[in-house]
């Protein structure tokens, strides 16, 4: 993938501000031809720069307020059937492979303490898996963000 030069970075940032803004308002906003956007916005989204619209979906609003971290530690001959198994559980919204002590770190959607058990259970039966070790979130403290880091490539100029 290309550096994001400053241009791509200060339409990343407005669009953080404005995210229905049209091509034409962006272009206004940044003192920028909309050509120029609009050939900007396309370049970015073959590139995959944006996430997909789903990471904007409320899991609270799905009816699944508890947020749980699955530490799960496997046999890593099996992890890409493993894999596979997590992707057939839909509560399991993201997992990660991890160095050190746990293999695969997920995060998981629940209704309430007893979905939690019977997802927690459910991660325990894939063939392979050894141990799962859950903890609960309490409070999102820092949620996900990418402008100050972006805010930070600008001021790198």
């Amino acid at each position: 993938m290309r550096t994001l030069d400053t241009t791509d970075l200060r339409i990343l940032v407005e669009l953080s501000r404005t995210p229905e803004a049209t091509t034409v308002a962006l272009a206004h906003a940044l003192s920028l031809s909309r050509n120029t956007v609009q050939a900007r916005l396309a370049r970015l989204t073959e590139e995959e720069v944006f996430l997909p619209f789903e990471r904007r979906i409320s899991l609270e609003a799905l009816g699944h307020p508890l947020t749980a971290f699955v530490q799960i530690h496997v046999h890593q001959q099996q992890l890409t059937r493993i894999t596979e198994a997590l992707k057939g559980i839909p509560e399991v919204v993201q997992a990660h492979g991890l160095t050190g002590t746990a293999d695969v770190l997920a995060r998981v959607a629940a209704r309430n303490a007893e979905d939690l058990f019977r997802i927690h259970s459910r991660i325990l039966r894939i063939d392979g898996v050894d141990r799962a070790d859950t903890s609960l979130a309490m409070a999102e403290l820092v949620p996900w963000r990418a402008v100050p880091l972006v805010h930070s490539l600008l001021d790198r100029g």
